[in-house]
């Protein structure tokens, strides 16, 4: 990602207030076709809990599979294009494999856990969240591009808002 970032760092206390970041993730999303979140993290930190929420929020109906074993479970929901990614188990070498080509990032939404083993093959991210377990709850912390799309500004001008 070019140019300088704005990082926010949020305290979520349970999978409650995970499952409520997911959501209000997906409020910025509504308008929004396109773009590319990388969700970063040990495992059991949360990825797939935002990931999930975000998902069932933009209107995903039924069985949210985690895509750790299928590497991908893509989703289209009036008319948009949503991919759920999980690249624990990948190399670089086998992103060809999945047809990501399909998926254009402008037109679909990308949510790609474990980026960082894939790292330089996939498009930049348009915002970046890290969990990091803590003795109580996770740190989350949003990275943007200075750049970013208008929905993670968006975004974060609301954290901002409610954090002052």
């Amino acid at each position: 990602m070019a140019g300088p970032r704005l990082d926010l760092r949020l305290h979520l206390t349970d999978s409650a207030a995970s499952e409520a970041f997911g959501e209000r993730l997906a409020e910025a999303l509504r308008e929004a076709y396109g773009g590319v979140i990388y969700l970063t993290g040990t495992l059991g930190a949360g990825k797939t809990t935002i990931a999930r929420a975000l998902l069932r929020h933009l209107g995903v109906t039924g069985a949210i599979k985690s895509p750790t074993y299928t590497l991908m479970e893509p989703y289209e929901v009036g008319g948009r294009r949503l991919l759920h990614m999980d690249f624990y188990r990948i190399e670089a070498a086998d992103l060809e494999q999945l047809g990501l080509d399909d998926y254009p990032p402008d037109s679909t939404l990308w949510l790609v856990e474990w980026p960082e083993k894939v790292a330089g093959a996939l498009p930049p991210a348009d915002l970046e969240l890290h969990l990091m377990a803590e003795a109580e709850g996770r740190s989350l912390l949003l990275k943007l591009p200075d750049n970013a799309k208008k929905w993670a500004k968006a975004l974060a001008v609301s954290i901002q808002r409610d954090s002052t």
